[in-house]
């Protein structure tokens, strides 16, 4: 009997999933794009595999673009990581592709500390991609690599968002545990001995952890609160953002439920903070709440602000997407993402499986702060 049932939800599940493809690739892309949000989009690599995760960072005079490279969304031990190097942003070189013997690799973040390049990545063994610790590399010039190893101190089994700083000697950066449900803020003068300051947040199936500096020192920080594993999501599911004054033990917090900000992205532009991240399109049952595999899903573009997440715009994007990175040079500002095809609105589980590309969009920052103000006005 138990069996019978089973295999009639899994029938239903995938009489679902087909509907939704069926239905995602008849219809146009419905990604709201904000008509005053100037930019111009490049396929920066797409190679009819499952790209993803990707990081950005604008190093000695030269962007450095890194991103995973699978068959797809899920764990997979040929997942590897492709590191590019570029002089003006359009024109890339391969580099050097990592993996991690045996196991998934994703998740890669830069950083730049004490004048080498480090490179932190999460390594996964479970199918489901659940990742169990962080590795670091390092890199004197870009090229050559040191192989991975573990970080040292208080950080095993603490699963590392960005590192960063306001003066390169204090290193600052928020992980989440690798089993969910609780992030904290580290701290580091070496970017390989990290010292646990303070637990942020317990609770609501915590994820994902990023976080800014404001210019007076304050941190503010975001998180992935699923509240669920459920495939469908959770009506509950949002978005932490909690702010804390050095030397960073004590936390306000607040809960956002405009969106769950999966693959969040924190930076500051004239003294305020923004974030790229991934936008559910429905919180609404059975199927389609907070989170689930079956909604719709955009990179977006958000102001944070101690009391809320604003959205400003969507940029080009659908299906499986968002975990991106930014990075400015001279008079512009180059986001990095991935994307399933833009052409289409699949919806993430159909993304998961499939093709994605990664997309670079740049903006000027003339552009980017005329936008801004008149999003969310001058202050």
């Amino acid at each position: 009997m138990v069996k019978k049932v089973f295999s009639i939800l899994w029938f239903l599940l995938i009489g679902v999933i087909v509907f939704l493809f069926v239905k995602s690739v008849t219809g146009p892309n419905e990604a709201k794009i904000d008509g005053a949000f100037n930019y111009v989009l490049d396929v920066m690599y797409s190679d009819g595999l499952h790209n993803s995760n990707s990081d950005m960072i604008y190093w000695r005079g030269r962007f450095y673009l890194i991103h995973a490279n699978s068959p797809f969304h899920l764990g997979s031990t040929h997942c590897k990581l492709i590191l590019w190097q570029s002089d003006d942003g359009i024109k890339w070189e391969k580099m050097k592709e990592f993996n991690s013997p045996g196991e998934d690799i994703r998740d890669p973040k830069f950083a730049e500390i004490n004048g080498q390049l480090f490179l932190y990545v999460l390594v996964n063994r479970d199918f489901f991609a659940e990742p169990y610790r962080t590795l670091f590399a390092r890199s004197r010039d870009g090229r050559n690599w040191t192989p991975f190893e573990p970080l040292r101190g208080d950080a095993e089994g603490w699963l590392f968002w960005r590192p960063k700083t306001r003066d390169c000697i204090e290193w600052y950066v928020t992980g989440y545990w690798n089993e969910h449900g609780k992030s904290a803020l580290f701290h580091s003068r070496d970017g390989i001995y990290w010292e646990l300051v303070s637990i942020i947040y317990e609770g609501d199936r915590n994820d994902e952890t990023d976080f800014e500096f404001f210019p007076d020192g304050t941190i503010i920080c975001i998180a992935r609160l699923e509240v669920s594993d459920s495939w469908f999501g959770h009506p509950d599911g949002c978005t932490l953002i909690a702010t804390a004054k050095p030397p960073y033990k004590e936390w306000s917090k607040v809960k956002s439920t405009i969106t769950r900000l999966d693959g969040p992205c924190l930076f500051t532009f004239e003294g305020k903070v923004f974030a790229t991240g991934r936008r559910d399109c429905s919180n609404e049952g059975p199927f389609w709440y907070m989170g689930s595999i079956f909604n719709k899903k955009r990179t977006s573009l958000w102001h944070v602000t101690p009391e809320e997440l604003v959205w400003l715009t969507d940029f080009p994007s659908a299906g499986d997407t968002v975990y991106g990175g930014v990075a400015m040079r001279g008079g512009n500002i180059y986001f990095c993402y991935y994307s399933s095809p833009i052409t289409k609105d699949y919806p993430w589980v159909v993304g998961m499986l499939g093709k994605t590309d990664i997309l670079m969009l740049k903006c000027s920052k003339d552009d980017f702060r005329e936008f801004v103000s008149l999003k969310i006005g001058k202050e």
